[in-house]
């Protein structure tokens, strides 16, 4: 399967990404798919402001999550995304955000204040073209995809199976960077995310 290379100075080459395979709750993607290429995605990281390029991530691991700041789900867990990214710094992992909604509280503005008022220790971006959220098939916030050095995904859905911290059984997402750190199958590749869906303007 070609990898494709989304980029915001060529968005016409990503309009309608088309991928081989699909997983039971993506259509676009699956876990064993090559993980969509992105960059030039206006980012911020603390207070300074960037670019989002797959490429630049030196890190055996990656962890793709699409946020969105109006989001109550997204609230119930930026604290875990927080933690994620905290606990696997400097350990080969790294967390990256992208947010895709054409609203005015989710826009690279709004995610600037949302990463200083939350003190967010990950990148996060702003895809105005939606390009990135079509590509990876994403339909609902947070959604998560965690890439190996390869950059072949190998999980993708929810962060774990309970939106409320304290119910939780099974860390989906942290069960598969282990098992990827240690060379192993990731058990539970795919799972339904559950959040706000995500309104794409071009349904195509």
């Amino acid at each position: 399967m070609r990898k494709m290379f989304l980029s915001l100075a060529a968005l016409t080459l990503v309009a309608s990404p088309v991928f081989a395979g699909a997983g039971k709750h993506n259509s676009a993607v699956a876990p064993g798919d090559a993980a969509p290429a992105f960059s030039g995605i206006p980012a911020v990281t603390g207070d300074k402001e960037t670019t989002l390029n797959l490429s630049d991530i030196k890190e055996d691991v990656v962890v793709v999550v699409f946020l969105a700041n109006h989001c109550p789900a997204v609230t119930a867990y930026e604290d875990r995304v927080i933690d994620l990214a905290n606990d696997y710094k400097g350990k080969g992992v790294k967390v990256v955000a992208v947010c895709v909604n054409d609203i005015e509280s989710d826009r690279l503005p709004g995610i600037k204040e949302r990463v200083k008022d939350k003190s967010y220790n990950f990148t996060y971006g702003y895809d105005a073209s939606q390009s990135i959220g079509k590509a990876y098939g994403a339909s609902v916030t947070p959604q998560f995809f965690v890439l190996d050095k390869n950059r072949t995904i190998r999980y993708t859905g929810a962060l774990d199976d309970n939106q409320t911290e304290a119910k939780v059984e099974h860390k989906y997402v942290r069960n598969a960077i282990e098992s990827i750190k240690n060379g192993e199958t990731v058990e539970v590749a795919e799972t339904r995310a559950r959040g706000c869906g995500i309104g794409y303007k071009d349904k195509k």
